[in-house]
């Protein structure tokens, strides 16, 4: 991913307009990670169906001790405010998608629509920050299907963060805007892949270790 995910200068609300745009591959990122969610989502919505249909149901993504969707859809995290998780990124997901598809169209907002879609990438990835917690420290297992709802919370927040920079929707001093616009903000989302990459490493060395 590179700056072509970003907003151009171009898009950049012109003194006195209203509303502001989007650029082409920041428009088509938001749509399609929000459709991966969507779809990762709908997967585990229907596994934990099964799940209480059937208590004995395995779901296809339990692999081995440590890889296992049906450890961690038996806990409480799993429904943390009441009701399973995967609904939450039904909602939210399909959200974003739609948003995505808008700004694909070329639809343009006002400056509160950023806002509000930049505090809710952001809660997305203070969820998704307690989730990692809770799947390595405290519940013990990965799901794969989680795993790839966090990388898509964690790039819609940092590519979000980054447009508003741009366009000024996040009030910023001149040097932090001019480091929004660098050419490899792709590195920021790979370092936070490679960070949870390695916790995951070091949690389940045990494991892995026996693996080699």
């Amino acid at each position: 991913m590179t700056t072509a995910l970003t907003t151009t200068p171009a898009t950049a609300p012109a003194p006195g307009k209203a509303t502001i745009g989007a650029s082409r591959g920041y428009a088509w990122m938001l749509l399609v990670a929000g459709l991966i969610g969507l779809a990762a989502s709908a997967v585990l919505t229907l596994d934990k169906l099964r799940l209480l249909e059937n208590p004995a149901y395995q779901p296809s993504c339990n692999i081995n001790p440590v890889i296992s969707c049906g450890s961690i859809m038996r806990t409480a995290q799993a429904s943390a405010f009441g009701f399973p998780n995967p609904l939450i990124g039904l909602a939210a997901f399909g959200a974003l998608a739609a948003v995505g598809a808008g700004l694909v169209a070329g639809a343009a907002h006002r400056r509160w629509f950023w806002l509000a879609l930049q505090s809710g990438t952001l809660l997305g990835l203070g969820f998704v920050a307690w989730l990692v917690d809770q799947a390595l420290y405290e519940i013990g297992a990965l799901c794969p299907y989680c795993m790839v709802v966090w990388a898509v919370v964690i790039t819609a927040f940092w590519y979000t963060t980054v447009h508003n920079l741009r366009t000024g929707v996040l009030p910023a001093p001149a040097p932090l805007r001019r480091l929004a616009a660098l050419r490899f903000q792709w590195l920021v989302p790979v370092a936070a892949y490679l960070v949870i990459a390695l916790l995951i490493l070091n949690r389940f060395w045990y494991y892995w270790s026996t693996l080699l």
